[in-house]
């Protein structure tokens, strides 16, 4: 089913990503509908995709599907189950009903690379870079954790990386993403907020002083207050 981008639609429409933000990480997860991070060069800001479960199942009788469909077995690393539970059950009250298989992180990312998953699989990446490596790696053809891609991103692609002009390469990289999200290829759900906390005698943690990096860093830029 999910060759229909009405199924990848109603998927996206289904998930109710406040919620879920609100419920795992107090509200501080930032919603951005893309898979590249809002922090990196050459991003491109996608509309939003908002929670509409009425819509989702009115696209998914369009496809074919009134009583919705068998997603079969989805994937993820254990350390993220309660994110992915609660993505599973709104898939499921839209009739796209799966069944969780957890693994640890180690075989799941191997086991991804290795393309030996089918249906549903949950992908993250803390890797830095920018707009370009984050679509290598996930998005275009003979990617690592690329499963299928498209044409005409795929020639996008190599476009941009022999295009010297930083504006014109910049435009280039926008239409992939917009491409991306017109064809629903991806459930993005957020940039995840991890949430740290910090003694009375620290004065400036690290925390945020590299945008992107969820921990404390630079150590050397760690301060404490004075007695």
């Amino acid at each position: 089913p999910w060759h229909d981008r009405r199924v990848r639609l109603a998927a996206n429409l289904a998930i109710d990503r406040k919620a879920i933000n609100q419920a795992i990480t107090l509200g501080h997860s930032k919603l951005t509908f893309s898979i590249i991070p809002s922090t990196f060069d050459f991003y491109w800001a996608p509309p939003t995709y908002p929670f509409d479960a009425a819509q989702a199942k009115k696209l998914l009788v369009e496809a074919g599907y009134p009583n919705g469909f068998d997603a079969g077995d989805y994937y993820l690393d254990v350390s993220y189950a309660n994110v992915q539970e609660a993505i599973a059950s709104y898939l499921q009250q839209v009739g796209i009903r799966s069944r969780l298989k957890s693994l640890e992180r180690a075989a799941h990312w191997s086991s991804y690379a290795d393309k030996k998953y089918k249906n549903l699989a949950y992908t993250a990446s803390g890797a830095f870079g920018n707009a370009a490596t984050r679509l290598e790696s996930f998005v275009v053809g003979g990617g690592a954790y690329v499963y299928g891609s498209y044409s005409d991103i795929d020639s996008l692609f190599k476009d941009q990386a022999a295009e010297l002009d930083r504006k014109k390469r910049e435009a280039i990289l926008h239409r992939v993403q917009q491409l991306m999200h017109e064809k629903a290829m991806h459930i993005p759900v957020w940039e995840l907020a991890f949430i740290n906390g910090q003694g009375p005698r620290v004065q400036e943690s690290g925390l945020g002083l590299i945008p992107g990096h969820a921990y404390s860093a630079p150590y050397e830029d760690v301060r404490l207050k004075d007695k």
